[in-house]
C-alpha cells in the first residue's frame, strides 16, 4: 500500500513510551487524550457477553491497576533526569524526596517519562486532557506544569462520575478530574456549551407560545446601550428602541415580540434556539455508563462517547489527528471517527486491541485503519509467545473469534483459554472451548486432558490451538474423541480440532456451524451517518 492510499488511522499494541518513540513524530498530534490507570491497586474485569446467559463465564482480568518502585521505575525516573526537562525532573525529584520510593512515586515517574514524549508530539496548536482521579491529580498537575510551563493549565475540569456514595469516614468520592493544557497560546478552541440546568429553565423560561415553545423575553430598549438607538413610538409607547422601525416590524410580523400589558414590546428568545451556557469547568451534564447503557462494553473504566466528543468538538477540528496513548475500549478513537477526525491509539494489551478493532468495525462499517504491533506472521506470532504467553493467549483466542476466558489465575477451568459460541442448528447456542499452547512441547495428555474438560463442562467441541505441529498420536487422539453432526447443515465436524499457528496464518479457523464473532465483546451500536449536532 502506497504512503497516498495509506489509511491514516492507527491502532498500535505494545508499551505507549515505545511507540511513541518509535513511530509518532514531533509536532505531528493535534489533541491528546489519556485516561491511564489511577494506581488504585485494583484488578479490573471486563465483562463479556455471553449468549448463554452465563455471567460468571464471561469475565476475565484484564489488568493490574497497581504499580511498584522496582527497576523499571528506577529507569524511568533516571529517563526523565536525561530527558533535557529539568523543570520536570526537579519536581519528580521533589516529590521523591517527600513521597519515598512507593507505589505512587513508581506511577508519577512512569508518567512522567510518558508526558514528556506528549509534549513532543504535539503541535504548537495543540491541546491535552489528562484524565484522572484526585488521588494523584495534584501530583500530575504539578508534572504538567513542569513540562509544558505554568502558563500553559488551561482548566481543571471537575466530572461527576457517579451517583452519591456513602463513605463512612469522609465525604462521598463522586468526581474525576480532567487536567486540561495547551501547547501554546495559538491552542484550538472551538465555543462549547452545556444544556441549561432544570433550575435554570424553570425560573428563566417561564411563557410558552400556542405551541407549547418555552421563551424568555429580552429588552428592547436602546437605553444604556453606547451608540445610541432609533427614537420612535411603537404600539402607543415612545422610546429609544436598539432596533429601526422596519426591523421592529419584521419581528412583530414573524411573531417574535411580546407586549407587556403597558404596550412595551419585548424580544422572545425560545429555549430551544439557544446554544446553552458556555461549557463551565464543572461537567455535570454527562451521566456515567450504566449496566444497561447501548454503547456499554463490558470494559472497565469506559467513559461515556459524550465525555469524549466534548473534549474533541472543543479542541479540535475536522481532519485533526487524536491521540490516546492509554486507549482501552477505544473511546476516544470511536468518537474521533465520529467526529470525523483521523485517530491513532495505543494499548499495552491484546484484549484492548481486538476490543477496539471489533468495536470501530460494528460502528463504522468500512473504517480503515491499520494495526501495528500486532502478530502479521509466523515468526512474529513465535516471538509474542516467548516474551508473554497470556498476551498470546489473548491473541491466539481473537484469530479464531473466540471469547477469552480465565484471565492470568488459573484455577479449575483446566486450562480453557477461550469460548467459542455457535449454531449447530441456526437457532441454538453451543460452545466450543479453546486451549491454547504456546510452548514447544506438546504432547497426548494435553488433547486427553482437554476432552476431560470438554465432557465435564458439557462442551459440543473443543479447539486446541499450538504452537508446535502435533504428533500424530495426538491427532489420532483428538480423532479418537468423535464427531457431532449439525441439524441446519446435515454436515458433521470433529468434536476435538488441532489448529497449529502456522496453519492461522494460511487461513483456517474452527470447523464449526455458524460462528458468532460479535460474542467475544458485547458489539458497538452502528453509528448513524448523519454528522453529529450542537455539542451541549
Amino acid at each position: 500500500m502506497t504512503s497516498a492510499n495509506r489509511p491514516s488511522n492507527h491502532l498500535y499494541y505494545g508499551d505507549n513510551l515505545d511507540v511513541l518513540r518509535r513511530e509518532i513524530g514531533d509536532a505531528s498530534v493535534d489533541l491528546i487524550y489519556l485516561d491511564p490507570p489511577f494506581n488504585s491497586n485494583a484488578n479490573y474485569n471486563i465483562l463479556f457477553r455471553s449468549p448463554t446467559g452465563g455471567g460468571a463465564d464471561a469475565q476475565i482480568e484484564a489488568f493490574e491497576d497497581s504499580w511498584h518502585w522496582n527497576d523499571r521505575a528506577e529507569d524511568a525516573f533516571d529517563q526523565v533526569a536525561r530527558s533535557g526537562h529539568t523543570k520536570a525532573f526537579d519536581l519528580l525529584n521533589a516529590m521523591r524526596g517527600f513521597l519515598g520510593d512507593n507505589d505512587m512515586m513508581a506511577y508519577l515517574a512512569m508518567m512522567a517519562v510518558r508526558l514528556i514524549e506528549l509534549h513532543r508530539v504535539l503541535k504548537p496548536t495543540g491541546s491535552l486532557y489528562l484524565h484522572c482521579d484526585p488521588t494523584a491529580s495534584h501530583y500530575l498537575k504539578l508534572l504538567l506544569d513542569g513540562i509544558f510551563g505554568p502558563l500553559a493549565f488551561g482548566n481543571e475540569i471537575i466530572w461527576k462520575r457517579t451517583g452519591a456514595h456513602s463513605d463512612s469516614s469522609r465525604a462521598g468520592a463522586i468526581h474525576d478530574v480532567i487536567l486540561y493544557y495547551r501547547r501554546s497560546d495559538r491552542f484550538i478552541w472551538n465555543k462549547a456549551y452545556q444544556a441549561y440546568d432544570e433550575a435554570y429553565v424553570q425560573t428563566h423560561y417561564r411563557r410558552s407560545d400556542a405551541k407549547g415553545r418555552l421563551y424568555r423575553t429580552d429588552n428592547v430598549t436602546a437605553m444604556g446601550l453606547s451608540g445610541g438607538g432609533y427614537t420612535y413610538e411603537w404600539n402607543g409607547v415612545t422610546k429609544i428602541w436598539r432596533y429601526p422601525r422596519e426591523r421592529m416590524q419584521e419581528l412583530h410580523d414573524s411573531g417574535r415580540l411580546y407586549h407587556t400589558r403597558s404596550g412595551t414590546p419585548e424580544y422572545i428568545r425560545y429555549l430551544d434556539e439557544m446554544p446553552g451556557i458556555p461549557l463551565q469547568s464543572i461537567w455535570t451534564d454527562i451521566a456515567p455508563l450504566n449496566s444497561q447503557a447501548q454503547e456499554r462494553l463490558g470494559y472497565p473504566t469506559q467513559k461515556p462517547l459524550a465525555l469524549l466528543e466534548r473534549i474533541i468538538a472543543a479542541s479540535s477540528n475536522e481532519g485533526d489527528v487524536v491521540l490516546d496513548p492509554f486507549c482501552g475500549c477505544g473511546t476516544a478513537v470511536h468518537a474521533a471517527q465520529k467526529l470525523d477526525r483521523r485517530w491513532i491509539g495505543i494499548d499495552v494489551t491484546h484484549l484492548a486491541i481486538s476490543l477496539i478493532e471489533k468495536r470501530m468495525q460494528a460502528a463504522f462499517p468500512g473504517v480503515a485503519f491499520t494495526v501495528e504491533g500486532t502478530p502479521k506472521d509466523l515468526a512474529s506470532a513465535e516471538d509474542l509467545a516467548r516474551r508473554d504467553k497470556y498476551q498470546f493467549q489473548w491473541w491466539s483466542v481473537s484469530m479464531v473469534d473466540a471469547m477469552p476466558y480465565g484471565g492470568k489465575k488459573k484455577g479449575a477451568d483446566g486450562g480453557i483459554d477461550g469460548i467459542i459460541y455457535f449454531k449447530p442448528d441456526g437457532r441454538r447456542t453451543e460452545r466450543a472451548l479453546v486451549s491454547v499452547k504456546g510452548g514447544d512441547n506438546v504432547g497426548v495428555p494435553m488433547i486427553r486432558d482437554l476432552h476431560s474438560v470438554m465432557i465435564r463442562e458439557k462442551a459440543t467441541a473443543a479447539v486446541f490451538v499450538t504452537k508446535a505441529a502435533p504428533s500424530r498420536p495426538m491427532e489420532k487422539e483428538a480423532a479418537a474423541a468423535g464427531r457431532f453432526t449439525a441439524a441446519a447443515t446435515g454436515k458433521s465436524y470433529p468434536r476435538l480440532q488441532i489448529i497449529t499457528l502456522a496453519e492461522l496464518f494460511r487461513g483456517r479457523r474452527p470447523d464449526l456451524p455458524y460462528i458468532d464473532p460479535t460474542a467475544a465483546f458485547r458489539r458497538a451500536p452502528r453509528e448513524s451517518n448523519a454528522r453529529q449536532g450542537s455539542l451541549l
